[in-house]
């Protein structure tokens, strides 16, 4: 059974076009009238979008911000009509577009639980009958029956999502709900949504949280422009969605997301008389150049350069930056045959493999050096930020994640050898140590 269903869909608002700044002509008088005779243009949100949701089917929708995402749970929760196309919705619908949007400040948490439960569509038989899961489920029972303003943000925001959790409604619309609260809480919100998809519940959850969907999700759909941009497996569209981003020419500063470079003027390329840099690039096993990185695979960040003067004992380095401007770790070549070695001239290419499972997920910018060492340090070659990727998690079980769906901390994530010993004590001296400390 279909549950949701958009069909050529459109939704486009007016949008007041200003006139540019220097724009005179016409002269005083010209410019007098266009104040009062305003030119608008048209905006197209979302454009000509068809898909369906089956029943208990989870959907995610990612893309930019301006993509069309929120736009379309707007359609769907009715907060705003569509310009042309229809939507058809099968069952009783929930949405939780903002938490905590439905309380009163000057209401209790239980008078709130009850104002935003009706809100969202509960009877008060039953939000009085889910009211002790509800609190336990927020972690507020202490403060139940205190005014929500002397709450914490946190503590809002875990009401907030707690009654939306014990909806049971047969469709419901979460956009960026999982952005709220900390590492714990966030895992629990999953639990309950995969809760609430096993019962059957269809969903449709838009979030930034790529890690969060892949999660929760069937099916995703990546949009862009107010369009479709691609559909299909959760892991498949959210490689899509990283190698979109991060693919050569996607970024407004190319320096910033560049996958390959390549120096076709040796006289501009960076470096100096002894050395010049001619490319670089981050590659697979298999040779591919992609943006989107499995976490549990090794990359590699290749540089070629040109060696013009010989007899220079030179030291290739890479120094790896992640997004937060924090220096994870620099590598240099002490191990090939070139450490000691003078070189003559010509073309090198150095390549280094960074283990799976040592990155952390984000992602992360690649400053590219050539260094000598002998008999004092100079450098010949530094590139700031001329390559990165992005690392993406999964939840198969088999990353150092394991099963943790949370925010895993770390600026990186090696695998490390773990082992544990039982050794099991006879009962009659377990009971004889607890009565004794008791």
């Amino acid at each position: 059974m279909i549950d949701l269903e958009f069909r050529n869909v459109c939704k486009q608002y007016t949008v007041r076009a200003d006139h540019p700044i220097g724009d005179d002509a016409g002269g005083v008088l010209a410019r007098q009238l266009r104040r009062f005779r305003p030119r608008n243009e048209t905006f197209h949100a979302v454009r000509e979008v068809s898909f369906q949701v089956r029943r208990g089917e989870a959907l995610g929708i990612i893309g930019h911000n301006g993509a069309g995402k929120s736009t379309i749970l707007k359609l769907l929760s009715s907060i705003t009509a569509p310009s042309s196309g229809e939507i058809t919705i099968n069952g009783r619908l929930s949405a939780l577009i903002e938490v905590g949007s439905g309380f009163h400040p000057e209401l209790t948490g239980r008078e709130n639980v009850f104002l935003s439960g009706s809100i969202l569509g509960m009877r008060r038989r039953e939000i009085a009958a889910k009211l002790d899961s509800i609190v336990d489920f927020a972690g507020v029972r202490q403060f139940i029956d205190t005014p929500v303003k002397r709450y914490s943000s946190g503590m809002y925001v875990r009401l907030g999502f707690a009654i939306a959790a014990h909806l049971e409604p047969d469709i419901l619309l979460l956009d960026e709900v999982l952005a709220v609260g900390d590492a714990a809480f966030q895992a629990k919100c999953i639990q309950r949504i995969k809760e609430l998809e096993a019962l059957g519940t269809t969903i449709v959850f838009i979030s930034h949280d790529l890690g969060a969907v892949e999660r929760i999700c069937d099916r995703v759909i990546l949009m862009a422009s107010g369009q479709i941009a691609a559909e299909g497996m959760p892991r498949e569209v959210i490689k899509q969605y990283h190698d979109a981003v991060l693919s050569p020419g996607a970024a407004a500063d190319a320096d910033h997301a560049a996958l390959e470079r390549i120096w076709h003027d040796l006289a501009t390329a960076p470096g100096d008389d002894v050395v010049r840099l001619r490319s670089a690039r981050v590659r697979t096993r298999d040779g591919a150049i992609t943006g989107s990185i499995d976490i549990r695979q090794p990359v590699a960040i290749e540089m070629s350069y040109e060696v013009l003067e010989d007899g220079r004992i030179l030291i290739p380095n890479y120094h790896f930056v992640n997004d937060d401007g924090v220096h994870l770790f620099a590598t240099q070549d002490v191990t090939s045959q070139w450490r000691h070695r003078a070189r003559p001239a010509g073309r090198y290419s150095s390549t280094v493999w960074i283990p799976g499972n040592f990155l952390a997920a984000g992602r992360v910018t690649i400053d590219l050096a050539v260094s000598s060492h002998v008999p004092y340090a100079v450098v010949h070659i530094f590139k700031s930020r001329a390559l990165s990727f992005t690392v993406a998690d999964h939840f198969d079980g088999d990353a150092v994640r394991g099963d943790y769906i949370g925010e895993y901390p770390g600026v990186i994530r090696p695998m490390m050898e773990w082992s544990t010993e039982y050794e099991q004590p006879p009962v009659a001296s377990l009971h004889h140590e607890l009565h004794a400390t008791g």
